[in-house]
């Protein structure tokens, strides 16, 4: 009887985005996970300046901020690398460059820009390797609000009331922007960069003042920026959305900030909101969410999983989509994993469906014809 081949699997983390101490404490937990029984894991890690490194304990070298022991690597850029990462190892002439290994599954845990948002998802496509997680269409929709919110316009799915302004229009007259933010209603309003998660840049403004300042901090982090009007009374709702072409919805759960809103500082800092799984809601409005939540993930053809989240008016129950993350927050605090758990998949088999799906995913890419025949 002989034993299985351990999958290869390289973990990506960290980024050049704002969000890369998030993307550490996700991807720790991913390691973790993963049974060392069934899978080869490797260690890669990018930092803010989009440098690839590789080593042993990579990720804990990147958690203490020094990658001074790491090996360099250079990334897969076509089929020929068979699904290989390079390392440039020192040597007493110079640096030689050497292959790591060659991968079954890359599993990014990259979240927001160059990560999150179809860049290195193009890349694995023109490596034409298997990875964890939404193709370059959808990760690209899903993390532009702005492209995303007129998608699901299209699509019928209820959105904020909400305009996307430029860093440009700042820079060319505050006063302007603030009176096209002021028609949508009355304060409070939110401004948040177009393009990044986590609550990063986002802030609630309940003056003119607060608008403008919460205007220039969204800025910081994107040069697309949207202000949205806030809803009076709403709770926050999320499920978690798992599958290709035949996705599933989690039990709704409910977010019971410990600020103003889910802020960065109370998702990840302090760790002080808590969250109610099952959301207790009326049956037919959590059929609509688990709906509208599948609606929007094929409409923007999602792959792997996503976690949606949505607005409910307490009086009313109107409910509202707000977006829809395509690499949810993995930490062990993270909404996306315990949602899946109150639904009967464990975190370790969780990570083990998703590796299945991205495996999937490649072996339908690779029955795709890419040259005209006769």
């Amino acid at each position: 009887m002989t034993m299985a081949k351990k999958l290869r699997v390289a973990v990506l983390f960290g980024g050049r985005s704002g969000e890369h101490d998030v993307s550490l404490m996700s991807a720790r937990s991913v390691v973790s996970a993963l049974d060392p029984e069934r899978y080869e894991v490797t260690q890669v890690g990018i930092t803010l300046d989009g440098n690839w490194f590789t080593g042993d304990n990579a990720l804990d070298a990147f958690e203490k901020g020094d990658t001074s022991g790491l090996d360099r690597v250079i990334p897969p850029t076509d089929p020929a690398s068979r699904q290989s990462l390079f390392v440039l190892r020192s040597t007493k002439t110079g640096e030689k460059l050497e292959t790591l290994s060659s991968f079954d599954v890359f599993f990014p845990v990259l979240h927001g820009p160059f990560g999150e948002d179809g860049t290195i998802q193009g890349l694995f496509e023109m490596a034409d390797v298997a990875y964890v997680g939404a193709g370059v269409v959808g990760s690209s929709v899903g993390m532009d609000k702005g492209v995303f919110k007129d998608v699901m316009r299209a699509n019928d799915i209820p959105q904020v009331p909400s305009i996307l302004v430029l860093r440009s229009e700042l820079e060319g007259g505050m006063d302007a922007v603030i009176q096209k933010a002021e028609a949508l209603g009355e304060y409070p309003l939110f401004t948040k960069p177009a393009n990044l998660g986590s609550s990063v840049g986002i802030s609630k403004c309940t003056s003119r003042s607060d608008l403008a300042e919460g205007l220039m901090e969204a800025a910081r982090y994107d040069r697309r920026l949207i202000i949205e009007s806030g809803v009076k009374g709403v709770r926050e709702i999320e499920v978690s959305v798992l599958g290709n072409e035949n996705p599933e919805t989690s039990v709704c759960g409910e977010i019971l900030p410990s600020r103003e809103f889910y802020s960065y500082e109370s998702k990840y800092i302090d760790g002080t909101s808590g969250l109610s799984i099952p959301a207790p809601l009326p049956e037919d409005v959590e059929k609509q969410i688990r709906e509208y939540a599948v609606r929007a993930y094929k409409a923007i053809d999602c792959a792997g999983l996503a976690r949606a989240d949505f607005f409910v008016e307490k009086e009313t129950n109107k409910v509202y989509l707000n977006e829809l993350n395509t690499i949810p927050g993995f930490t062990s605090i993270s909404m996306y994993p315990k949602l899946w758990q109150a639904s009967g998949l464990e975190y370790p088999q969780l990570v083990d469906r998703l590796i299945e799906l991205a495996l999937e995913r490649k072996s339908q890419r690779d029955h795709t014809e890419h040259r005209r025949t006769a």
